[in-house]
């Protein structure tokens, strides 16, 4: 099993954060499908202020590449993406186009 941690903004603005956050209590079925039939196997979001953190425990076989392209055939998880960009934007530093950011593990003890 190996773990990634991510991240990501939210816009500044209360009102979409709590749509954000609504949406996340009630994820469409089909998105769940497709976050565990890509070889994730546990997925948390935590947030400060607009700040995402995510923790994904992936199978040793989980492909970044594989999924994305899986992603990208699926209309519902097309639909699904196109509906979070309206409350998300790019952390500073991330390249163009690129939503979450691998995050670099600085220490473990």
């Amino acid at each position: 099993m190996i773990r990634y941690c991510l991240t990501l903004d939210l816009k500044d603005d209360p009102k979409l954060i709590a749509e954000y956050e609504a949406h996340h209590q009630a994820i469409w079925p089909e998105i769940t499908a497709s976050i565990t039939g890509s070889g994730i196997i546990s997925m948390e979001i935590y947030r400060f202020d607009v700040r995402l953190f995510m923790i994904m425990e992936v199978m040793d076989e989980f492909s970044f590449e594989t999924k994305a392209n899986k992603d990208a055939a699926n209309p519902k998880v097309q639909e699904w993406e196109a509906l979070m960009w309206r409350y998300q934007q790019p952390v500073k530093g991330a390249i163009a186009g690129e939503k979450w950011v691998i995050m670099n593990k600085i220490f473990q003890l």
